[in-house]
């Protein structure tokens, strides 16, 4: 079977600062102390995704499922280790990526579009498409600082099942709109695993996991900590809980 994402021995670490203001700066390195530490929050993980697969990262906060989905959605690179994916990669990693504030709705349509790799012609072609999707039609020609969260997730949402991506990536995101709409996305998720598409997602609603998705990657404190079928990963989640 094809593999469209392979995460190879991949660690990623971030810098934590202690400090806000000079003040604060003098007085910590009068005491000796470090102005900043560092954070593992990913260590030697690894795994593939073949595909066509729906995977759910499972885990508590901090834990480095999101870390995760931002590294292999590429926007943010491993320090160690590497990741391959094959084919176009779309999805909602935070509500508002990719949009503009003092561009219209219609205006980050083709700026959201041609970050994901839609031509000028297939935007043309789904415009009325993403439109009608959204349902924000009548908030087209306004700024997108304007929106809510719930209609920034909307059209982002519409624009990106609309690049009929390869591997869908979502974060969390779920949570945000109105609850129709939450409806209508989650049927066309649905729909993207009927038509043979990678799903990777991130979710605290288990029960959502468990509709959608076939296999369940469970991380601790940034490690890989069990990689099985989804409902027997929920359990151990829901174990891991009571400890």
């Amino acid at each position: 079977m094809v593999n469209t994402v392979e995460v190879r021995h991949v660690s990623k670490r971030f810098t934590l600062r202690h400090t806000r203001s000079l003040k604060e700066m003098l007085v910590w390195m009068s005491r000796g102390r470090d102005l900043s530490d560092t954070f593992l929050a990913l260590d030697d993980v690894a795994l593939d995704v073949a595909q066509g697969e729906a995977i759910g990262l499972l885990g508590f906060n901090g834990s480095g499922k999101s870390t995760l989905l931002k590294l292999i959605s590429g926007v943010m690179r491993p320090d160690a280790g590497s990741i391959g994916v094959r084919g176009r990669v779309a999805g909602l990693i935070e509500v508002g990526a990719g949009f503009h504030p003092d561009l219209t709705g219609r205006e980050n349509i083709y700026l959201n579009g041609a970050t994901l790799g839609m031509s000028r012609q297939q935007i043309d072609r789904l415009f009325d498409s993403i439109v009608d999707f959204s349902g924000i039609s009548r908030f087209l020609d306004s700024e997108v600082k304007f929106y809510s969260s719930g209609m920034f997730f909307r059209l982002a949402f519409a624009v990106a099942v609309h690049t009929e991506p390869d591997v869908f990536l979502v974060d969390e995101i779920l949570a945000v709109g109105d609850e129709p709409f939450q409806r209508m996305a989650v049927e066309r998720i649905k729909q993207l695993r009927s038509e043979g598409r990678t799903l990777i997602m991130v979710s605290h609603d288990l029960d959502l996991v468990d509709r959608i998705c076939d296999r369940g990657i469970v991380l601790r404190e940034g490690r890989l900590e069990k990689d099985t079928d989804i409902s027997t990963a929920i359990d151990f989640l829901r174990q891991s809980d009571r400890t």
